[in-house]
């Protein structure tokens, strides 16, 4: 699934271990392993003091079609392309290649650059390739569209000044520019490059750690990267990263363990067991905003009513899903946003007091049978839930659903569809048609708690694009419009916290389990980054030996 989040280069700041404690410890049963202990959670692992002639990485989400970051978001990106503020790992927000974003008053915020930033080719970063990047994501086709949604202007307003004027002071955007949103590009580059930007025919120019060498992606193959030694925040270690396209969890595994591959990102929990023992690297666990969850394809029909949700959150197992399906690398969340993505935010205590305040998942199949009967639905027929095919843990997913709803009187039936079909259904209503739920793994990609409930509970025409259930709630519209729009971060904290007590029951998804950040690393390097971050952040730019 694409992400669904609000979308930083990355400065690490020192070679020490993050562990954010903001948390309390969670005891994750794991079906006999040991448990997990949040306060050794690792964000980022000392920083390399040796070069590395060339290190092999594995992508688990496969070949991108593109390395265009309006178009697309994937772990290559942020190697290659700064974004205006830096992302750190434990989720706080940094200067970046801009040294300075602040509002100036309610509705303008400045940008002011870094003086001394250059595109790969040599050439100076200037406010013009700032405009140019940014205004890129006000058309509607950017999939960082919603975060420039009140976005009125952008415009030079010195040689490394860019001014960016709203229709309503907008609480988000900050945060949303140290994301992938926050991209630079050469707009001279982009420009002659045209609908080829981003692809291993166009290229693109961009300021990273890294750089695209010239015939550098072989498609269906790999992808080749090399250093940029003249970049801002110093040259990386390694000299040449490759990354090839694994998509087999068990074949990436044994690769890792072997040494064939030297790392990889974002591993699955379900081959968990193949690391146990000696190998080539280790397995690291870091904090994460990543949760499985499940939703509403229709605005009609069982899956619409959000008594036949509830019921089902109360006929699932947390700790079996939790086991079986995760490997014991999950704890229970208690809705769609994540602690992780507030813990760095002012006011994290208004927000954190909101989220305990929610009702904990629990295993009550009476109260689901209860809600099935009150909920005045005909369930005599199959309800369709969709899976993209050949996905171990969605596979595992879609059947724990299904032995739940057996339970409580709902026949479920699996709809294991092509990863075309499933992409599809996402951006084609046609492609709906005949599914009830859809399960999906979301995160967020940069702090914030608004963009990705918005996706799912507000009106289209204000960004809820999978608001398939046609979810209306004025009060819950009401408190998330006022937040994003407070200019006091404790009166955005307070509305939030307002809206979710009302959206939260009636589970637009179906939180099942968050998970953590679950990465591989040859032991003979360190110097990465182990947390959610490295979807936002130049996550090899400290890579290398120790």
């Amino acid at each position: 699934m694409k992400r669904t989040a609000f979308t930083a280069s990355l400065a690490l700041a020192g070679a020490a271990l993050i562990a954010l404690t903001a948390c309390a410890p969670r005891e994750s049963s794991n079906g006999g392993k040991e448990a997990v202990d949040e306060t050794k959670l690792v964000d980022a692992l000392p920083a390399a003091t040796k070069a590395v002639d060339e290190v092999t990485w594995g992508v688990v989400e496969g070949e991108p079609a593109t390395l265009d970051p309006v178009n697309t978001a994937n772990l290559v990106i942020p190697n290659l392309c700064d974004n205006l503020l830096s992302l750190q790992p434990d989720f706080s927000v940094e200067p970046g290649v801009a040294e300075r974003a602040e509002w100036a008053d309610p509705v303008t915020f400045v940008i002011a650059l870094r003086p001394d930033v250059t595109f790969w080719d040599g050439s100076a970063l200037t406010a013009d390739d700032v405009v140019y990047s940014l205004k890129r994501n006000m058309d509607p086709v950017s999939q960082w569209y919603g975060a420039f949604a009140l976005v009125k202007s952008i415009e030079k307003t010195g040689d490394l000044e860019v001014t960016v004027r709203f229709t309503a002071p907008d609480s988000a955007f900050r945060d949303a520019i140290s994301g992938q949103g926050g991209a630079v590009m050469s707009a001279a580059f982009g420009k002659q490059a045209g609908k080829s930007l981003g692809t291993a025919e166009g290229g693109l120019m961009c300021t990273g750690p890294y750089e695209l060498a010239k015939g550098g992606w072989t498609p269906g193959s790999e992808l080749v990267t090399t250093a940029n030694e003249h970049y801002w925040g110093g040259a990386p270690l390694v000299k040449k990263l490759k990354y090839v396209f694994v998509n087999d969890a068990s074949t990436l595994a044994t690769a890792l363990t072997e040494g064939e591959i030297d790392g990889a990102l974002g591993v699955s929990p379900t081959v968990r067991a193949a690391f146990d023992g000696t190998g080539a690297g280790r397995l690291i666990l870091g904090h994460s905003t990543a949760s499985y969850s499940f939703g509403p394809a229709q605005a009609t029909g069982p899956a619409a009513n959000p008594k036949i949700r509830q019921a089902l959150s109360y006929a699932i197992d947390r700790k079996q899903y939790i086991d079986t399906v995760l490997n014991g690398l999950g704890y229970a969340q208690k809705t769609i946003v994540p602690e992780f993505s507030f813990q760095s935010m002012e006011e994290a205590d208004v927000y954190q007091a909101g989220y305990d305040a929610l009702e904990t998942p629990t295993l009550d199949l009476e109260r689901a049978k209860q809600l099935v009967e009150e909920s005045g639905e005909d369930v005599s027929k199959p309800i369709v839930i969709a899976v993209p095919a050949g996905a171990t843990e969605f596979t595992n997913t879609a059947q724990i659903i299904q032995s739940a709803g057996k339970q409580i009187g709902l026949d479920i039936t699996i709809d294991a569809m092509q990863a075309s079909d499933f992409g599809a259904l996402f951006y084609d209503p046609a492609g709906r048609d005949g599914i009830d739920f859809v399960a999906t793994q979301g995160y967020l990609e940069t702090p914030g708690v608004l963009g990705y409930p918005s996706l799912f509970l507000l009106p289209a025409e204000l960004g809820g694009v999978f608001n398939w259930s046609g979810y209306a709630n004025d009060e819950v519209t009401g408190h998330m419009q006022a937040a994003r729009t407070a200019t006091d971060p404790k009166i955005a904290a307070t509305e939030f916290v307002a809206a979710q007590k009302i959206f939260a029951p009636d589970m637009l998804q179906i939180t099942l389990a968050g998970a953590y950040q679950v990465s591989y690393l040859n032991t003979d390097l360190t110097g990465l980054v182990t947390s959610v971050a490295v979807y936002s952040s130049p996550w090899a730019l400290h890579l290398g030996a120790e």
